[in-house]
């Protein structure tokens, strides 16, 4: 498994920038309140042939109110809980706040291995005086750092990658699926991991997972090698701080970003709920391989029909996710549940299935063959050729005389198209339309 780097620091200490900075490229951030999850929190790094995920972990603010001192706690401690090594931003032009010093007590107590960083050291040559207040935090030599210009994050990366632990994982830890079991509170999640690792008896490990209420568990058995990620709940917005509720979906996404494979868990009592809709498309949204799970279907009175009809209700209320499959489980009583590795192994397969541009466009040739490509005053779309530029999800280029022509009904039906030819079920699929004179 790669090392996990997490940033924390205070709102406008250059946060973002050093994320972007390491990242190598412009990721877009919203600066919001404390905890609002962010456009984009996780990328992979390399420094110096050495792979790496980087986490952004959103501003973290003090308050005197007594809720959100707690927030800001927790917002603190899923960063050190997260990380292998922390970053923690500090600024000079501030010095040494209240704050840098509730957070530094809070890394002390840790012992997680955590690289102290002022930013903002814009200025080459002469150290600033104020430079050296940082020594008050009592986390090490503090290393001058400039995001904006790049000065300094060379000696910060090398002290990450120091810091990093020796990796004692199998070689072959890559091999392992990465399963996220997501969903709202009271679903199941924890029950179903409990199910799967009690009933295999086959976990090698357990490692540090992506929040304080997660572990990652690997787990080997005859259908393959894998890792599960039990995730914090999302809960509805009407029982929790708006912060919180956004934390949370924090919490999932990092769990997504890090997963091959997505679970979607249910309960059959209640159907899918809004809330159920807004996790489900969390996934969806970041191009993941998912299975849709409707848990503790033993405590639902059936008839013949039963299944059918929750089945076509499931469906029909995420909608957007018609390629993923449903399986109705009991994670109480064991009922399908090793039906999951089945499905997680077919899923992730088809998530990275490769198809040939041939076979590609002689489906595209057979599709326009079928139903005529749409025209708008007197004007016909034309579709030279597709071709995929990438997998996980599958992801399609299609090369058309017009872009505006090409209406999302039929794009819809091309999907189906191929969906029908090739499979691809239990993964979503990206389709991008270039026409003549964009750029690459």
């Amino acid at each position: 498994m790669k090392p996990l780097v997490a940033i924390v620091g205070r709102p406008n200490v250059g946060k973002s920038l050093l994320f972007n900075r390491i990242a190598g490229q412009r990721l877009s951030i919203v600066e919001d309140t404390p905890g609002v999850t962010r456009d984009r929190l996780y990328a992979p790094c390399e420094w110096n042939g050495v792979r790496f995920d980087i986490v952004d972990t959103g501003g973290i603010e003090p308050k005197a109110d007594d809720e959100i001192r707690l927030f800001i706690r927790e917002q603190a401690q899923i960063a050190i809980d997260t990380a292998d090594v922390i970053v923690f931003v500090t600024e000079i032009g501030t010095g040494v706040t209240a704050a840098d010093m509730d957070v530094s007590a809070l890394l002390q107590r840790s012992r997680k291995p955590v690289v102290l960083v002022v930013n903002k050291m814009d200025r080459t040559g002469e150290t600033d005086p104020a430079f050296y207040e940082f020594y008050s935090l009592a986390l090490g030599d503090p290393i001058a750092v400039s995001a904006v210009h790049g000065h300094g994050t060379g000696d910060m990366l090398d002290a990450c990658v120091a810091a990093f632990p020796v990796c004692t994982a199998d070689e072959d830890e890559d091999d392992r699926i990465r399963v996220a079991v997501i969903g709202k509170p009271n679903v199941g999640k924890s029950s179903l991991i409990n199910r799967i690792l009690g009933e295999n008896r086959c976990i090698v490990s357990d490692i540090a997972g992506t929040t304080r209420d997660a572990v990652d568990s690997r787990v080997d058995n005859d259908f393959g090698r894998y890792i599960f990620i039990d995730t914090a709940g999302i809960r509805r917005r009407s029982h929790v701080n708006d912060r919180i509720e956004k934390f949370s979906v924090l919490r999932a996404r990092l769990a997504i970003e890090r997963a091959d494979v997505c679970l979607i868990l249910l309960d059959a009592r209640e159907g899918v709920t809004e809330q159920d809709t807004k996790i489900a498309g969390l996934a969806h949204e970041a191009g993941k391989a998912s299975i849709i799970i409707v848990n503790k279907w033993d405590l639902i009175e059936k008839d013949g029909k039963t299944l059918d009809r929750m089945r076509a209700e499931v469906l029909r209320d995420l909608s957007f996710m018609s390629y993923a499959p449903v399986l109705f489980i009991s994670a109480m009583t064991g009922q399908r549940t090793n039906r999951i590795f089945e499905l997680v192994n077919y899923a992730d397969s088809q998530s990275a299935m490769r198809i040939t541009t041939g076979m590609l466009n002689s489906v595209l040739a057979d599709a326009q063959a079928r139903v005529q490509p749409p025209s708008d005053k007197g004007k016909r779309l034309k579709i030279y050729y597709m071709t995929q530029t990438g997998i996980c999800p599958p992801s399609f280029v299609v090369f058309a005389n017009s872009r505006d022509l090409f209406h999302f009904s039929y794009q819809r039906y091309l999907e189906n198209q191929i969906r029908s030819v090739f499979g691809l079920e239990g993964t979503p699929i990206r389709m991008v339309i270039k026409q003549k004179g964009d750029k690459e």
